[in-house]
């Protein structure tokens, strides 16, 4: 069984007859006895490609597609998730107002169309977000330039605006060539568009660079041209390696012009959670370095990421592609120490044995990876959906809200300490709280103490304020036996810790009731 986080709240109010104002203590300790709020990365993928995750169809009007977007994003509260991944880019098209690329078919049915009435959807998901506690990391494709189920072709399309740039593939798919640095410049302009306009958390890519195999029927990627280039212009590479040497160059790229223009915005790779057979020696299964000339272990060995998810997509138990053993793996090529939040798949369904797999991989990544816990779940359509295994999460792992884990080579320098009063009303203790920065302010956190026992509450940037029960009545008469008796205990503490967007912690502001 999964251990609980915190015991049960129990208490009683103390009786103030006046209000309460506490003077700032700049070198309060941490509070010894209290609970400590875990930190773990739960997100979910909400893809827009085909319409898989979000809007369910093209064509919706914008208020079915922002009350579409609300009830996953009311799911991801509930069920103290704290982060979302949000498909903004899924073939060289746009979710939101672009001057570099066209609106995407997956919202209005033709490329190119604004919504209407207008609005700007990664506005829009970005704030609904953030007022649920709730990072925004927005995900791209990089290369890809048109999906079989993208639409026609029309005018307004990259394909036709930039025909110098992609190649048809024989499944129907057309691509960037990734080998040409107006592609990299491209993807690079319109990843540091977002970055600069919009008040996202991260960046993230996935498993898609050079495109499958079977995208072109299983033949070479057809860059001859910019190939022969290449050598006509001295180049020594291999293919293969010129190639890789395309990604390898985009992503340090990406991740240096990030951090230059917003330190904390995260970069994230999802890439396939295989890097080549045989690493570790009983793994099997597809050679991304080969087929899709991505070296994802440089890129973790590097530290050109500031978390990394490999998609572990398979049982525990499954020999050649064992969860576990992938990620003891990959951890032993963290070599830079950033967060390893592995992708899980949630498509197995419900049930007690697949409810298990999914909370058992939690668990063997939180005890395999202490210093920094995290997830992401693909995706959350099948989150939505599975009733049993939402019930197994909230019950279990995700039993009480998460601070997202610290960067520390982000920025490790702590917030100010907050200073708070607190003021009775009727039966309710009011506390307030101001910050003399409040725009280094990300997330509070309030804990309480009722008689001997701590709890949490995990409030916004915004809010600045939480009301208290002064006194709080738990039963005492064992469950199922008859009678009906309670006990009140007091609220006998409260502490308030501001958190940065880094995840740093100011020092604990302690309230004396």
């Amino acid at each position: 069984m999964i251990k609980k986080l915190l015991p049960v709240i129990t208490g009683l109010a103390i009786l103030l007859n006046a209000c309460v104002t506490v003077k700032t203590e700049k070198t309060v300790a941490p509070v010894q006895d209290g609970p400590k709020v875990p930190s773990e990365f739960r997100a979910a993928w909400v893809a827009t490609v085909g319409n898989s995750s979000w809007p369910s169809k093209p064509g919706l009007s914008t208020q079915q597609q922002q009350q579409e977007a609300l009830v996953l994003l009311d799911y991801l509260k509930k069920h103290n998730f704290n982060a979302v991944i949000f498909q903004v880019r899924p073939q060289a098209d746009a979710l939101y107002k672009s001057d570099l690329e066209p609106w995407s078919y997956f919202l209005t049915g033709e490329i190119g169309k604004a919504p209407d009435p207008y609005y700007d959807p990664l506005e829009f998901w970005t704030a609904s977000a953030h007022e649920r506690g709730l990072e925004l990391h927005v995900w791209l494709n990089p290369y890809r330039s048109h999906h079989t189920s993208g639409g026609a072709l029309s005018e307004k399309s990259f394909v036709k605006t930039h025909p110098e740039l992609s190649v048809f593939l024989k499944e129907g798919y057309w691509w960037m060539n990734p080998a040409k640095k107006e592609t990299q410049d491209q993807t690079v302009s319109v990843v540091m568009d977002i970055v600069k306009r919009y008040d996202i958390d991260g960046v993230h890519f996935d498993d898609y660079f050079y495109p499958y195999p079977s995208y072109n029927k299983n033949e070479d990627f057809p860059d001859d041209k910019s190939w022969k280039v290449y050598q006509d212009n001295g180049g020594k590479l291999s293919r293969g390696d010129w190639r890789r040497e395309s990604v390898n160059t985009l992503i340090q790229r990406l991740y240096k012009e990030i951090k230059a223009e917003k330190n904390y915005v995260k970069f994230g790779l999802s890439p396939f959670g295989i890097w080549r057979p045989g690493y570790p020696e009983s793994i099997q299964g597809f050679d991304q370095y080969d087929q899709l000339y991505a070296d994802a272990r440089l890129w973790l060995n590097k530290g050109w990421i500031d978390y990394f998810t490999p998609q572990l997509y398979w049982d525990i138990n499954r020999i050649p592609q064992s969860f576990p053993v992938l990620l003891g793996w990959w951890s032993s090529e963290n070599l830079m120490n950033r967060h390893l939040w592995p992708g899980i798949s949630v498509y197995k369904g419900g049930g007690e044995k697949n409810n298990d797999e999914t909370v058992n991989q939690i668990m063997i990544s939180r005890g395999m990876l202490p210093k920094s816990k995290g997830t992401v779940h693909w995706s959350i359509t099948a989150l939505v959906k599975n009733d049993s295994l939402s019930k197994a999460l909230l019950n279990g792992p995700y039993k009480k809200p998460a601070l997202v884990p610290a960067s520390p080579w982000l920025d490790n320098k702590a917030p100010a300490a907050p200073s708070a009063k607190a003021s009775i009303a009727g039966d309710n203790i009011n506390i307030s709280w101001t910050h003399p920065d409040e725009n280094d302010v990300f997330r509070w956190v309030v804990h309480y103490k009722y008689g001997n026992n701590w709890d949490y509450r995990v409030l916004n940037a915004k809010d600045r304020g939480l009301t208290l029960e002064r006194t709080l009545l738990v039963p005492t008469t064992p469950q199922n036996a008859p009678g009906s008796n309670s006990t009140a205990l007091p609220l006998s503490g409260v502490v308030l810790i501001a958190v940065d967007r880094t995840g740093n912690e100011s020092v604990p502001f302690k309230l004396d009731l």
